[in-house]
């Protein structure tokens, strides 16, 4: 039996006492599932589709940064949000990627249920597959409500993870320029 998401949300309602024909809660059922439609959207995204040929001729062979790009995710060990920015850099090989596409792709897999540490290893190597980069570098800062909300309670602990390929990985030079352009250097 293939029972719809918001049938599961009401069971949840009922599970944690609440009742769920109760007037505030009545439609909170089919918000929920409309809600976890949208927040795990990634799974529907295709890569073609979000890219749309937005890959461009260069002759740049400089390091290309977008920072501060706001993500927001749901653990997949608890369903809870985490919240953050994502830095990503690449050093093109004769092709740039559409500055809007670098945040896009950071949606596709954010908008799944995640742990920041595959999040940060798959945009990093979707980048690198999708410009043939020289070197990528993506570094993750978020708050995990997991982690705020529940167990420890820690509100002002902040998790950060990287990911560098080619160049960054190769040449301590590369990565210590990146981190510093982010910010993450004295």
């Amino acid at each position: 039996m293939n029972r719809s998401l918001a049938e599961h949300y009401r069971d949840i309602l009922v599970g944690v006492g609440e009742n769920p024909e109760r007037e505030g809660l009545r439609d909170t059922p089919e918000r929920a599932a409309k809600a976890m439609q949208y927040l795990c959207n990634g799974y529907t995204m295709s890569l073609e589709e979000v890219i749309n040929g937005a890959l461009f001729e260069s002759l740049n062979d400089e390091m290309v940064i977008v920072r501060d790009i706001e993500l927001y995710s749901l653990c997949e060990h608890h369903l809870l949000p985490f919240t953050g920015k994502a830095h990503v850099a690449y050093i093109p090989t004769g092709r740039v990627l559409g500055l809007s596409k670098v945040a896009r792709v950071v949606d596709i897999f954010a908008r799944r249920l995640q742990i920041q540490e595959n999040l940060t290893k798959q945009i990093a190597e979707t980048i690198q597959l999708i410009t043939d980069a020289a070197g990528v570098a993506v570094v993750i800062e978020a708050k995990h409500m997991c982690m705020m909300m529940r167990g420890v309670e820690k509100q002002n602990s902040v998790m950060t993870t990287s990911v560098m390929l080619g160049a960054f990985r190769e040449s301590p030079a590369t990565r210590h320029e990146f981190l510093q352009l982010i910010g993450r250097l004295g």
